[in-house]
């Protein structure tokens, strides 16, 4: 597993984002918040968390 993903998005919403096949931060940019929303972990949190990490890096959710 990767390190990658910000702290605090909780194991739940790591656990789904793994079993969608995104192990990596950058594999998220672009990626719709919509789709993103419908995995079984995921909340607005994890999302805000998520999105704040990526613009760190010069990404976006798409």
């Amino acid at each position: 597993m990767s390190e990658d993903f910000p702290k605090g998005i909780g194991a739940p919403a790591t656990r789904a984002l793994h079993a969608a096949g995104y192990t990596e931060l950058a594999h998220l940019n672009k990626v719709p918040a919509t789709e993103l929303k419908k995995l079984h972990g995921m909340g607005p949190k994890a999302l805000a968390r998520l999105q704040a990490a990526l613009v760190e890096r010069g990404f976006s959710l798409g």
